[in-house]
């Protein structure tokens, strides 16, 4: 990614952690909502456009540039060996993932049956492990990337394909908060890879949901997860159907 695109994906969460839209932008600069979007899906701001919209915003363009540049520095994944310690610590697996949530100390501990020792000994581990910085008043600053993720294939990912997603899928999905959808077609390499990159689309547009409502009182947010995959790939019920040198679909 340039500079411009993370200054202007920088930006953007500027805009969500202050609860600012695209009609705000537009109102700012004079402009129609539709060209807003225009400007931020091409990345093309003039720099009084920019200076303008951190005026409204109460933040210097310097101090943009510094949270872009500090933003650039933070954990986009751990180790291989870093998640299996995550992973052989089981109230250290819980405490990470609430953090990577962005859980307070004071909802970590009233959450879950931890001792604030207990949940200060947890987080400096994970301060430790650079994944968060451990201020006074246990209050914590995420470093990690709003992109940060688990390591295919690593420690993480393999115990929940074998500890949570028989669990995960063990429902009707039919309640007003879940939902399960199965697609199934024929592909070319070309357009796996153009739904690869929607599924990818989808998953920032996640993550930058999370982020707009981690402003919410704890009590009105609830763990929510969503499992994005595709494979080329067959039933293997249907395997003993298959021609000699047919390919899998």
């Amino acid at each position: 990614m340039s500079q411009a695109d993370s200054l202007i994906e920088t930006l953007k969460r500027q805009l969500r952690a202050q609860g600012k839209t695209y009609a705000d932008v537009a109102h700012w600069l004079a402009l129609s909502e539709a060209s807003v979007k225009r400007l931020f899906a091409e990345k093309h701001f003039t720099l009084s456009r920019l200076e303008c919209i951190c005026d409204q915003l109460n933040i210097e363009f310097a101090e943009l540039v510094q949270t872009m540049q500090a933003d650039e520095k933070r954990l986009q994944e751990l180790t291989y060996a870093q998640e299996q310690s995550i992973v052989d610590d089981r109230e250290l697996f819980l405490v990470a993932v609430c953090v990577i949530n962005g859980y307070s100390f004071d909802e970590i501990h009233h959450q879950y049956q931890l001792s604030e020792a207990e949940c200060i000994r947890q987080l400096l581990k994970l301060e430790r492990l650079k994944l968060i910085d451990l201020l006074p008043d246990n209050r914590i600053r995420r470093r990690v990337a709003a992109n940060f993720r688990w390591l295919a294939g690593g420690p993480i990912q393999r115990f929940f394909q074998q500890h949570i997603a028989n669990e995960f899928f063990r429902s009707h999905f039919d309640s007003d908060s879940e939902k399960l959808i199965v697609l199934n077609g024929l592909l070319s390499s070309a357009g796996n890879a153009e739904w690869q990159q929607t599924m990818q689309r989808l998953a920032k547009e996640f993550h930058s949901l999370c982020e707009r409502e981690s402003g919410l009182p704890i009590h009105q947010r609830f763990g929510t997860t969503s499992v994005l995959a595709v494979r080329q790939w067959q039933y293997g019920l249907f395997q003993g159907y298959k021609r000699g040198g047919q390919t899998s679909s």
